[in-house]
């Protein structure tokens, strides 16, 4: 039974409910930092088997419980670090900071990992969890400055936590586990459809549909009536520009203005910043139909390589190309072509301090090209499965809202759960 508190305190979290304590976490857990062998690549430090070597990535790829990892560690890498057991809970605390997690296998942990132990008995773990998965945006904004922004024991353990009764602890739980349920559902039902995604991309894009006989091409495997030609002879190839951005008179205006942070697989409608039509005339950026194919050529993380197509008429800014096909080119098929090339485009990368695309990789970028008919039938299947899959994403986002919601009620006491 849930009941709305009405009798409530002021403490160093907020006001909680008076029978509710707030206590520092370090006064009722350990807080430990992992350590990292070192040097982190001499292979002597890891196994085929052995403890479970958990990374950034790891943790960011599960949700509640990690039970597996991609890097084992030797008995030597094991005996430098720092081991979890089934059951422990850690944090990340350096790259993406304040990310929880359980663990459900022997492993270790680097210096960019907490680990809380000898929890009090007074605290349940997955109340603690749940606290601090709460509290992401929080820890991430109590990171301390530098190359690579991170957290330390000191900060963490210096965190409070309000504690209701084990009883209430555990009510808690079992309503916040009931929505994570349904998210990892939703999860699964979203990777299975990304897999059949993958899986119709290098099937239609290389076999194409209803075709027996196939040719050997410069570019692979392909059926008899392709052809390959280039972006350049397939499409308009062009750029953009910045304007200065010490003149204000150059933005704030009409016309929509396309960075390449905005590029990510998706259909551009709307754009963060708009240029003026003096801003267009006093830089190198122009308007792009509708329709065009903006391609990122650089940027940081995984931006380079990533395409888009404008739903409206657009600038772009110079880390990005826009696309437009002379006739032969059905714009949606080479959407999906960018998409399952993207590993291949972005080894074609230049540069010594950074590696970027430009105009000219692109442009000698070599594709497949079927009928406009086939291409149009190619992009039409696959589009139905991107929709299938936005629509699988916004369950998950209403999942996550629904649980954001009830985590702000619960974990503060607003909203309580009557024990018996």
């Amino acid at each position: 039974m849930l009941y709305k508190e009405t009798a409530s305190k002021e403490t160093p979290v907020g006001r909680i409910p008076e029978d509710w304590k707030a206590v520092r976490i370090d006064s009722i857990s350990e807080v430990h930092r992992g350590a990292s062998p070192r040097p982190i690549g001499d292979q002597k430090y890891f196994s085929v088997t052995g403890r479970g070597w958990i990374r950034i990535s790891d943790v960011t790829g599960a949700y509640k419980y990690l039970g597996k990892t991609d890097q084992y560690l030797s008995t030597l890498g094991e005996s430098k670090s720092v081991k979890v057991d089934p059951g422990d809970l850690i944090m990340s605390i350096c790259a993406t900071i304040g990310k929880p997690i359980i663990i459900d296998m022997k492993a270790c942990i680097h210096d960019g990992f907490v680990v809380f132990r000898n929890l009090s008995r007074d605290v349940n773990a997955e109340f603690l969890f749940y606290f601090l998965q709460k509290n992401v945006r929080r820890f991430r904004s109590m990171k301390q400055t530098g190359t690579q922004g991170n957290l330390n024991t000191t900060l963490v353990g210096e965190t409070f936590i309000p504690v209701p009764s084990l009883g209430e602890q555990k009510g808690i739980i079992e309503v916040l586990g009931v929505v994570d349920s349904a998210i990892e559902l939703v999860d699964r039902v979203v990777l299975k459809t990304e897999r059949l995604k993958k899986g119709l991309m290098q099937e239609l894009l290389t076999k194409g549909i209803g075709h027996t006989e196939y040719k050997q091409t410069t570019i692979g495997t392909m059926p008899n009536t392709w052809m390959v030609s280039s972006i350049d002879e397939e499409c308009i190839v062009g750029t953009g520009g910045t304007p200065s951005r010490t003149n204000p008179l150059y933005f704030g205006g009409n016309v929509a203005w396309v960075k390449s942070t905005e590029v990510n697989y998706n259909t551009i409608n709307v754009t963060g910043e708009t240029l003026t039509e003096t801003g267009m005339q006093n830089s190198n950026a122009k308007k792009h139909p509708k329709g065009s194919l903006i391609v990122a050529l650089y940027g940081q993380g995984t931006t380079r390589g990533k395409c888009a197509i404008l739903g409206i008429d657009a600038a772009i800014n110079q880390a990005c190309a826009a696309i437009q096909s002379k006739g032969r080119i059905h714009i949606p098929y080479l959407f999906y072509w960018f998409q399952n090339s993207y590993v291949n485009v972005r080894r074609l990368s230049q540069g010594a301090n950074q590696a970027n695309l430009n105009m000219e990789i692109i442009r000698s970028l070599r594709v497949p090209v079927p009928s406009i008919p086939e291409q149009k039938k190619i992009a039409e299947i696959l589009s139905s499965v991107d929709k299938k899959l936005e629509l699988e994403k916004r369950e998950k986002t209403k999942f996550g809202c629904i649980k954001l919601g009830l985590m702000d009620l619960l974990l503060t006491g607003k909203l309580r759960i009557k024990v018996d």
